[in-house]
């Protein structure tokens, strides 16, 4: 069992930056992949991004791909998703997610087995 708190949405304009924090508590963190996921009102959550569990391979949505990204500190039970150059379409709520054997886009949601509460990002035009 891990618990997963993010933290670090807000509202900016378009162009800006946010950094968001997830931090992880229960079993060893650095057993679980990590990834990001996000929900717009009316539509499906999807992929954002994800970290394997040493660091050391990330994977992207083609959507934020060059403009976000995912990271990790294995000693501090934390991912971070730094998000660069923010679009009005960028607006959701964020999630991290957290397993233990799923790694890379192909996953979807439901594949993952932990989840935070949630951290909304709103990105004015």
């Amino acid at each position: 069992q891990v618990l997963l708190v993010e933290s670090g949405g807000g509202l900016v304009q378009a162009g800006g930056s946010l950094r968001l924090s997830c931090v992880a508590s229960g079993r060893t963190f650095s057993s679980y992949v990590m990834a990001w996921f996000r929900q717009a009102p009316g539509k499906e959550r999807e992929f954002v991004a994800t970290i394997n569990k040493n660091g050391g391979s990330t994977d992207y949505a083609d959507s934020v791909k060059g403009r976000f990204t995912i990271s990790r500190d294995n000693a501090k039970n934390t991912v971070y998703l730094q998000m660069n150059g923010l679009k009005p379409e960028d607006t959701a709520v964020y999630y991290c997610a957290a397993d233990v054997a799923v790694y890379g886009r192909i996953y979807p949601w439901h594949a993952y087995a932990y989840w935070g509460q949630g951290t909304q990002v709103t990105v004015s035009s």
